[in-house]
Order: C-alpha cells, then structure tokens, then sequence
C-alpha cells in the first residue's frame, strides 16, 4: 500500500447543502436545558455546514478540485461561506436568492458523546433542478449527490434529473443515504412516500453511502445484509458502509468486504468520519491500480489522521 496517497484525478462535482455550523462543545446532559437558565459549555466553533459542503472541503483538503453546486441567500452569511470555501480550494457554484436567507445549524455536543441538531435551512429546502448550474459537471468524473432528503423538489424530480444528466455526460456517480428527518415525526406514509421517491433513481447511481443505521432504516431491513441485499436489487452497483468500530466496507457484487478501523491514538474528532471515508472511496473510485481492500485500508488512514487532528477538513469562517 503507497506511503503516500494521491487524490488527485479528474474533477469532482458535489451537489448538496451549504449552511453555517455553529458547534457547542461539551454540553452537559442535563434536564436543566429543558428549563429557563443558561449552562456554560466547554467551547464554541463557526464552520461551514452542510453535507455537501463538508464532504466538498474534505475532498479539496485531500488534493481533489472539487466543484460544489447548491442555493444561498442573498446575504451577508452566504458571503462568508463562499469566501470560506475558495480559500479551501472549493470552487462554488451558487444560485443566491433574496427569498431564501441562508441557513444555520446548532449542533449540540454532549459530554456523553451524543448530538443533537437545531436546524433552519431555508435555502436547501427551497433547492430545485432549475437553481442547478450544470456548466460544474463539464470534465468532472464523478457526481456526489448530498443532502438528498432537505428538498422536496429535489426527491419528487429533480435529484432523478440530476444523477440522469450526470450519466448522460458520462460521470460516476455517488448517492449519500443519509438520515432523513421525518424518520423522527412523520406519518408512516408520509416516510414510506419518501424512501420511495428515493428508491426511484437507485438505478442512476454507481455507488450509495451511509452508515448501518441509516442503509437499515431505509431499506425497512432488520440487519445489513438485508438492507445491502435491497439495495442490489434496487439497481445501486455498489454501497461504501460506515461501520463505526468495526471499520469500512464495500459491497458490490453479492460481496461485502471489510477492512478493521486504523485506530486512532487520543482522538480529537468523531463527527464527520463517515463523509472523509466516503470520500476517500469516491476520489480513489476511479483508481484501477487499487484493489478494494487497499482503498479501504487508505481511507481509513485518513480517517485515522483526520480523528487525531492531523488534517483540517472543515475550514471555519
């Protein structure tokens, strides 16, 4: 396996939210929050948020040229989080409307290790085809579609519009099956409506990402091979797992392959892991010279250097 790793190669084209991230560091667990007060944490940080854009600075981080694709407001805060993104090599593409302030997530981090997020995202919610610049997937090799579950315009049409044009044109392509929020509060039919708006246009995609939970609860699998089995079946060619502490799989063709963790010593970060693996998987994809397990074994070195605080993926603003 090469010492070093080389990430570069064609473009990289992202799809997905942009938001500010304002992250609360060590927050006890206490029925207090509950209540009129205040609690003091152990630290604050302002970073770019957003699936799409994290998962973008991650692969610039890398050495990719990474194109990110999505909707901000007219404001100030959508400023900031374009200048944030060029200064870490991300070369944004942005539809900015003045009906649609930009949004920001308060991401709540317990002591226990447990988060909790505080959301309000306008302009990814209100993200339609139309607001797509698709002059960013000209000399791209491989389309990341993020955040897929924000717009509803974008799951009832325009993400099957999206990953078609970027066949078309002859990218690979990657789906990110991340949590839906209404798994938490929506009406069984209002949530199997959903999954299957996205089931639609698994044939479009070459390779989905998501952790256990998430490949689990979208399939309506009782465990991972069920879920990986549906997916097969569903028409995804392959599926990049995050399996936490058991490390980093790849399933394709009736085959999973595992790879253990590179465990970190003295951890600094644990959110964010699953995107720099997936991402990992997605720059090497086109790699011919790697086996399976080596791109496995490579992405979770980065992960590991990531975790340590050894690489910035995520630039503050």
């Amino acid at each position: 396996m090469p010492e070093e790793i080389d990430f570069s190669g064609a473009p990289l084209c992202v799809v997905g939210n942009l938001n500010r991230d304002v992250k609360l560091h060590g927050v006890p667990v206490s029925s207090a929050l509950l209540s009129d007060g205040e609690t003091t944490v152990a630290g604050l940080t302002e970073t770019i948020g957003g699936g799409g854009a994290n998962s973008a600075c991650a692969a610039a981080a890398l050495g990719g040229r990474v194109r990110f694709v999505g909707k901000a407001g007219c404001d100030a805060l959508a400023e900031r989080l374009r200048q944030a993104l060029a200064r870490h090599g991300v070369q944004a593409h942005l539809a900015c409307h003045p009906d649609c302030p930009t949004g920001t997530t308060i991401a709540l981090g317990y002591r226990s290790g447990q988060r909790h997020f505080l959301s309000r995202l306008p302009n990814n919610e209100s993200l339609t085809f139309e607001d797509l610049d698709l002059s960013a997937l000209d000399g791209c090799g491989h389309l990341l579609r993020a955040d897929v579950w924000f717009s509803r315009a974008m799951l009832e049409d325009g993400n099957r519009r999206l990953l078609a044009e970027a066949r078309h044109r002859g990218l690979a392509t990657s789906l990110d099956i991340n949590f839906d929020p209404h798994w938490n509060c929506a009406p069984a039919s209002v949530i199997a409506e959903r999954k299957q708006l996205l089931r639609a246009v698994l044939p479009l995609v070459d390779l989905a990402h998501g952790n256990v939970r998430e490949l689990c609860e979208f399939t309506d699998s009782l465990d991972l091979d069920s879920a990986l089995g549906k997916l097969a079946d569903w028409g995804v060619k392959a599926v990049v797992v995050h399996l936490g502490a058991r490390g980093a799989g790849y399933f394709a063709a009736g085959s999973l392959t595992i790879e253990p963790p590179d465990l970190a010593s003295e951890p600094v970060h644990a959110a964010g892991t699953g995107d720099v693996l997936s991402i990992c998987m997605i720059l090497l994809h086109a790699r011919s010279g790697l086996t399976i397990p080596e791109k496995l074994r490579l992405a979770n070195r980065v992960v590991r250097e990531f975790m340590e605080g050894r690489r910035t993926m995520i630039p503050t603003i």
